[in-house]
């Protein structure tokens, strides 16, 4: 793969300096959805599918990036001195954000092609960002640190890219060294790993390929209401986030939240935090039944309380239920994109079949549904 991916680079950059290649994974949430810009704990893990890169140096203070994903764009040329996003770049914004935090010295030549489903919630995004990050580190010897590098990552999504998203995608991709999934308190940045024992099952991502962008989706929306929450909350509790609460504090807080709407989006924070810490604890345990419960519950409230699922990922979590699956939700930022489902080994082929068959018939789209192999973070290769 890697001299191959060499070879087809070389091919459209002409590389004048020896290149490197890196690779750097999607990821997929287990449980703990929108918690991340609320300082709550998620439970993500990485992905063997994701984005991998070819970088040469160059002498001057451009960059020049071509995508095997997007053909037609060509090879999108700026310049280090004049850093701005610009609509028609599109994927080529993402490279300029991080470039404009690392600030290399000289310009490169960058080719890029990835595997990961382009709008299906599984941070595409997030693994251009981490692997132009590392790459660009090694090929200047700029010497930051993997959290560096995460946290300019986020900082290029936030402040160039304009969505206002937490630090999960990044520091999953970033900081995961080995093959297992990561619990993550995103209030406090401390986090630990957890080998995933299936068992007599599996998971199953299924992309309803209902594509959406966040930054045309409600996705800052939600985050403007929790913050209008978290306001109204303060009034009776010293606290720097949603996820210090419990479900009973949010219960005692009737009198300072009038705005149904905005209660609603608070119990879904807080219980998904719940729930989240209790999945990790049933992952630990082996009690896979609980959870694949937490699963379904946590659908329930991302499309009762969150309001982010949609006809799509509601269509496809029901019918993986209906077939024998013991948990099912929706994964990512929702408004579309993917969903996960946990399946005994014995049927999952009858049971993809049949959602698969199901699913055209009801929504008129073509499902796609591949079994999760958990792999570690962004690398050199």
């Amino acid at each position: 793969m890697k001299n191959d991916i060499i070879a087809k680079a070389n091919n459209i950059l002409d590389f004048k300096q020896k290149p490197i290649v890196g690779f750097s994974p999607g990821r997929v949430n287990l449980i703990g959805e929108h918690l991340d810009y609320n300082g709550g704990y998620v439970l993500p893990c990485t992905l063997d599918i994701g984005t991998y890169g070819v970088a040469a140096l160059r002498s001057d203070r451009w960059v020049c990036c071509y995508s095997a994903n997007f053909p037609y764009k060509g090879t999108v040329k700026f310049n280090l001195d004049r850093l701005i996003y610009q609509k028609d770049d599109a994927w080529a914004n993402y490279v300029k954000g991080i470039v404009k935090e690392l600030r290399p010295e000289y310009g490169f030549d960058l080719f890029v092609q990835g595997n990961i489903p382009p709008g299906a919630g599984l941070s595409s995004s997030a693994s251009l960002e981490i692997l132009v990050g590392t790459m660009v580190n090694t090929l200047f010897n700029l010497h930051y640190s993997r959290l560096d590098i995460v946290k300019m990552a986020q900082k290029a999504e936030n402040n160039f890219i304009g969505v206002q998203s937490g630090i999960m995608d990044q520091f999953v991709i970033g900081m995961t060294c080995k093959k297992a999934a990561m619990l993550l308190n995103t209030n406090t940045l401390e986090y630990r790993f957890i080998d995933v024992k299936l068992k007599d099952y599996s998971l199953i991502i299924g992309n309803t390929n209902k594509s959406r962008a966040l930054q045309d989706s409600k996705y800052n929306e939600r985050r403007n209401e929790c913050r209008c929450g978290l306001k109204l909350l303060r009034k009776k509790y010293p606290i720097a986030n949603l996820c210090e609460l419990s479900l009973n504090d949010l219960k005692d807080s009737n009198d300072i939240i009038a705005d149904k709407l905005i209660y609603r989006r608070l119990r879904h924070v807080i219980s998904e935090n719940e729930r989240t810490l209790a999945a990790y604890n049933a992952l630990k345990n082996g009690d896979l039944p609980y959870f694949g419960e937490l699963l379904n519950q946590s659908h329930q409230s991302l499309r009762n309380d969150y309001e982010v699922t949609g006809f799509e990922l509601d269509t496809m979590v029901s019918l993986f239920q209906k077939y024998g699956s013991i948990g099912a939700r929706m994964t990512g930022a929702g408004f579309g994109g993917c969903m996960i489902a946990l399946v005994p080994n014995q049927t999952k082929d009858k049971i993809a079949e049949k959602v698969k068959a199901d699913y055209e018939k009801i929504t008129k789209l073509v499902p796609e549904l591949y079994k999760i192999q958990i792999e570690d973070g962004a690398k050199i290769l």
